[in-house]
């Protein structure tokens, strides 16, 4: 039975597909989802619950994207639903402060020590442009140092060897992008600590690498860029789009032990809807306009719908529903690398906290440069096929993670490690 309206006329993926491009640029809205990497046609959601979504042809997946890291508890999970519909019913957007906004930023200043205030945005992308704006303004310097294979968005002097989506298609940077606005990035290897100069004013990094797969950072690795920073009085900047509320409450900045100067958030804090946020402690954040001069600003930014959404997600979320997730993604972790052994795959699933990665290879992945070696070993787009066709929807390229949910049973995790061991066996013929 077709997913989406009974009087719509039923649809298939090729024929949406092939629309798609003539209006959209590949046929999509993100380039992560057009197959690039994997090959083949793309499936259309028409709707989601929990762990599953439903394409419109009908066909029910198992769903470890969760919007790439969006959703903690499932789709449509029925408290935010309502939270949000019950927002819409008093009108969607003001530009006029709410309490919504005031109520979320208090929950999340008071789960993230040294956070003491926050900007909303409407995307991670302008989070992370904006922290390193607010960074550069507070120390009045302009070089920015970044890791290989770290994604921070598509801001123009971020992309530089940005991980996800960029590698997905294969490409260094992007077209577009002058020579003079990357002329004050540098790209380091991650997981190895850079010596900074007294120019830099801010390194950014993912705490926990998320968009080259994923790649835990090394012991004493995040410490030592804290030390770095103070040695030489740049800031320390956390993108925790993916991590941040995923890890637990206080996000990287619990699970490490370190306290990074600033923060961008997203994903997790809408609930599912656009949004992103940025902050510091009171001092760095008084820079920011109205209190200061570093401009930043956005019509739709602490969007009534995604405050109520953000709130309803972590309103739920005690250190309980945390460990459970975590238990979750172990559970799954330790299914799928017992299923590509026996099968006699060479593999790697890393995992940190409820957060899980896949490498094909014997060799543990550490920083970007082993993720392109594993990633060119072409066993991933494969395995995806393989499991796409039982019903498994994982991330359509290999620079991405796995996003078990609280809606994950532990039927559909020993589901999906039947799968990946008839996949697994299947690779090596």
């Amino acid at each position: 039975m077709n997913s989406s309206s009974s009087s719509e006329p039923t649809l298939s993926n090729a024929d949406l597909f092939e629309r798609a491009c003539q209006v959209l640029p590949g046929g999509v809205n993100s380039p992560v989802r057009a197959f690039l990497s994997v090959g083949g046609t793309p499936y259309f959601v028409a709707r989601a619950e929990g762990a599953h979504v439903w394409d419109e042809e009908g066909t029910q997946y198992l769903d470890y994207v969760q919007s790439y890291g969006a959703s903690l508890l499932g789709h449509a999970d029925p408290t935010v639903v309502a939270a949000i519909t019950d927002a819409a019913a008093r009108g969607t957007t003001y530009g006029a402060p709410t309490r919504a906004e005031v109520e979320l930023a208090e929950l999340m200043t008071s789960w993230v020590p040294g956070l003491e205030m926050i900007r909303m945005t409407s995307s991670g992308t302008e989070a992370t442009m904006s922290a390193i704006r607010v960074a550069r303004g507070a120390t009045g310097r302009s070089k920015v140092v970044k890791f290989a294979g770290c994604y921070h968005g598509h801001a123009d002097s971020l992309l530089a060897a940005g991980g996800s989506g960029i590698a997905n298609q294969g490409l260094v940077g992007s077209a577009g992008v002058p020579p003079s606005a990357v002329a004050d990035t540098v790209v380091v290897p991650y997981n190895v600590v850079p010596t900074l100069d007294d120019d830099v004013a801010v390194l950014a990094v993912e705490p926990v690498a998320a968009n080259m797969g994923l790649v835990e950072p090394e012991p004493g690795f995040l410490a030592a860029l804290r030390a770095e920073c103070d040695r030489v009085g740049a800031l320390l900047f956390f993108d925790e789009v993916i991590t941040g509320f995923r890890l637990g409450r206080g996000g990287a900045t619990v699970w490490s032990d370190v306290t990074p100067d600033l923060w961008a958030f997203g994903k997790v804090v809408g609930g599912g809807l656009p949004v992103g946020a940025f902050g510091a402690s009171r001092d760095i954040m008084a820079n920011v306009a109205p209190l200061g001069p570093v401009y930043q600003g956005g019509t739709l930014s602490g969007n009534p719908l995604a405050t109520a959404a953000g709130l309803a997600v972590l309103r739920q979320m005690t250190d309980d529903r945390y460990l459970e997730l975590t238990e979750r993604a172990a559970r799954l972790a330790v299914g799928l690398r017992t299923a590509l052994a026996d099968a006699g795959v060479e593999a790697q699933v890393p995992q940190v906290g409820p957060l899980l990665g896949l490498f094909f290879g014997a060799d543990a992945v550490r920083n970007y440069d082993d993720a392109k070696v594993s990633a060119a070993l072409g066993l991933y787009p494969r395995f995806f096929h393989g499991m796409l066709s039982r019903g498994i929807a994982l991330a359509p390229g290999p620079y991405e993670a796995l996003f078990p949910s609280l809606s994950h049973s532990d039927g559909d995790i020993d589901r999906t490690i039947e799968a990946a061991s008839e996949v697994a066996r299947s690779l090596l013929n």
